[in-house]
């Protein structure tokens, strides 16, 4: 892409933005009956760690890979959770509503791409969930998300570049 394209992380607001989103995010879960299960014995870190893993994959800094073991290690994060595909529905809701919360970008180019990495997302962690604790990912690459197909075109979110 074009240096003068920003990135999904830029777009987004950067870590504070997201760092926002996951607070807001995690603290929904909590409360809930579907998912806030699965997430009450989280660590009080595991939301800025969440945060920096999209936010890496979004086109930032390479904090959670050079932190916390990068993608294989979010994925061993799930073995053996079992997910349920309830719970993973309930999962895409409750960020999708701390999104809209926190005032992350509404535009339909970010929010397509946004959501298009949660859905995809979601159903790989619902499937390493299911996996056991015998899965090793020692080769998953860190995803990396943009504007679309990789090489399609862009267009801006009218009145911005």
């Amino acid at each position: 892409m074009s240096e003068d394209i920003p990135t999904l992380y830029e777009w987004a607001g950067g870590s504070e933005a997201l760092n926002r989103l996951t607070r807001t995010f995690y603290d929904k879960m909590a409360a809930d009956p579907v998912v806030g299960p699965v997430f009450r014995q989280m660590s009080p870190d595991h939301p800025a760690h969440v945060a920096a893993f999209i936010g890496e994959v979004f086109g930032g800094p390479k904090t959670y890979s050079e932190k916390h073991g990068g993608h294989r290690e979010m994925v061993m994060h799930h073995l053996g959770k079992h997910l349920t595909e309830e719970q993973r529905r309930r999962w895409i809701n409750l960020l999708a509503d701390a999104a809209d919360e926190v005032g992350l970008p509404d535009d339909p180019e970010f929010r397509s791409a946004f959501m298009g990495y949660v859905e995809w997302g979601s159903r790989l962690a619902k499937m390493n969930s299911n996996l056991g604790e015998t899965c090793d990912p020692e080769t998953e690459p860190m995803p990396a998300w943009g504007w679309g197909v990789p090489g399609g075109p862009y267009k801006p979110p009218a009145g911005k570049s």
